[in-house]
């Protein structure tokens, strides 16, 4: 299989390149010249696998040039019982008829990020080996993203990280996970901003193409192709442990603020996986819920960018987008490219005559959730069911009962555990003894590490050059 760029101006490249690049060398996002489709008779004899070896048969189609058995070896490693804390890895919890939870927090980080990151830690530090080579990955965190990529790459061979946040607007949990790390090859950057301040400055780095080869860069954000390919693998698995047979369907709700977790369902129901609607949850920060109810995309400035109680979807611009409209515009590269320039430049763009495509080819629906909608989803789970979600999760349970039709089966993304929002969670449910695993008890008074530098690429730049020496 052969990758190219949402923009047609890169030549095709394997998944092993693919993998290690990040942002393509015109400026777009990297994904296979098509998706393979699975039929019927495959997805019936998937449905009794485990979830490594379900993960094995997805992640092969995909990963053609890493040899078989090496394959294998990375992804057993990865999905153990011992990193996880569950046999099933994502195991399915039923909250209501009909509305299901996919459980994604198991991980050493305690968010969905580490289903991913787990693997590209691991597929990282096999490709460097095999290449000779050494990667300088810089990534953008609005909260989870960060952790789940600095515990999944601390300490591995040939890696320097680089970890951008925005300085003062994750919850005390968050920060604690990521600034507490004190590897040596693991550097945290508080960026005076916001996400999407961060994200602009991973963008401008990694279009930078003398920077980006001297210094060897790669990023861990859901622009990377090897996170939004492990991604796929939970959609197919939950879909299993939800149905009885292949003749039915589900629809998925996901919080997003990326885009990245439901592109991988996008592509998962392109494959063929019976999914009736993908579900877009987000917060205040709407502009994928007014794209998909409008044809419009228009995102907005730092500025206007509002802090809230789900602040892992405190994002207005969202990076993973591309893919999903490449597919959406007939793969016209070069449209993809002036919408996708003049989105650089504050501008937007409108695709009202393909409303119907997303709606229905593409299954897309959102909705909208607020603090106060998160606060009352959270306390009326807790008192119908005696489970606790955290705030995201929250916000794609409220829009999942809004939009849910009569016999529709939704499964909702959960995000992560409830223990990293602790404040939000004694708002909802007053003082409430929140469960966290035994790594986690005491973190937030551990000494903390972390460089505060003003929102400037350059600033970043001259950090990264004392570290790490150009080639």
């Amino acid at each position: 299989m052969k990758y190219i760029s949402t923009r047609g101006r890169t030549l095709p490249m394997s998944f092993g390149d693919v993998l290690l690049m990040g942002l393509a060398p015109d400026g777009g996002l990297m994904l296979p010249e098509s998706y393979p489709v699975i039929e019927r008779a495959t997805l019936d004899a998937w449905r009794s696998l485990s979830y490594s070896d379900l993960a094995f048969e997805i992640m092969s189609l995909f990963a053609t040039d890493i040899d078989a058995g090496d394959l294998k070896n990375i992804i057993d490693r990865t999905y153990t019982k011992e990193i996880f804390n569950h046999e099933g890895i994502t195991p399915i919890r039923n909250l209501y008829d009909d509305l299901l939870l996919l459980e994604l927090s198991n991980g050493p980080t305690l968010a969905f990020k580490d289903v991913a990151m787990q693997f590209l830690g691991n597929a990282f530090e096999y490709v460097l080996q095999k290449k000779g080579e050494r990667l300088t990955v810089i990534g953008a965190t609005s909260g989870d993203t960060g952790s789940a990529a600095e515990y999944a790459l601390r300490s591995k061979d040939n890696i320097e990280v680089f970890m951008m946040s925005p300085h003062g607007k994750m919850s005390a949990f968050q920060r604690a996970q990521m600034y507490s790390l004190n590897d040596d090859n693991i550097h945290n950057i508080a960026i005076k901003g916001v996400f999407d301040d961060c994200q602009d400055i991973v963008k401008t780095l990694q279009e930078d193409a003398d920077f980006k080869a001297r210094y060897s860069l790669g990023t861990v954000n859901s622009i990377n192709w090897g996170r939004i390919l492990a991604q796929i693998v939970y959609y197919f698995k939950g879909y299993f442990e939800a149905t009885h047979s292949s003749d039915e369907q589900v629809s998925f709700c996901v919080p997003s603020g990326n885009f990245g977790n439901i592109c991988a369902g996008h592509i998962a129901r392109e494959m063929g996986l019976p999914i009736g609607r993908l579900i877009v949850a987000t917060n205040e920060n709407d502009v994928l819920n007014e794209f998909f109810n409008t044809g419009n995309y228009m995102p907005r400035q730092a500025s206007d960018t509002y802090i809230t109680s789900s602040p892992s979807m405190d994002i207005s611009k969202a990076s993973n987008f591309e893919r999903f409209v490449y597919l959406l515009l007939d793969k016209d590269a070069e449209l993809v490219s002036k919408f996708f320039s003049d989105v650089k430049l504050g501008k937007g763009f409108d695709v009202k005559d393909k409303l119907g495509d997303v709606q229905g080819r593409f299954g897309f629906v959102a909705g909208k959730s607020t603090h106060d909608d998160r606060l009352n989803t959270i306390k009326k789970v807790y008192a119908d069911t005696g489970h606790l979600i955290d705030p995201h999760t929250a916000d794609g349970v409220k829009v999942a009962l809004d939009v849910q039709k009569e016999g529709e089966k939704i499964i909702v993304a959960e995000t992560a555990l409830p223990i990293k929002f602790e404040e939000t969670m004694t708002e909802a449910l007053g003082q409430i003894d929140l469960p966290r695993p035994a790594h986690t008890v005491g973190i937030e008074s551990r000494e903390q590490f972390v460089t505060v530098l003003d929102n400037d690429a350059k600033l970043v730049a001259r950090h990264i050059q004392q570290f790490v020496s150009p080639k």
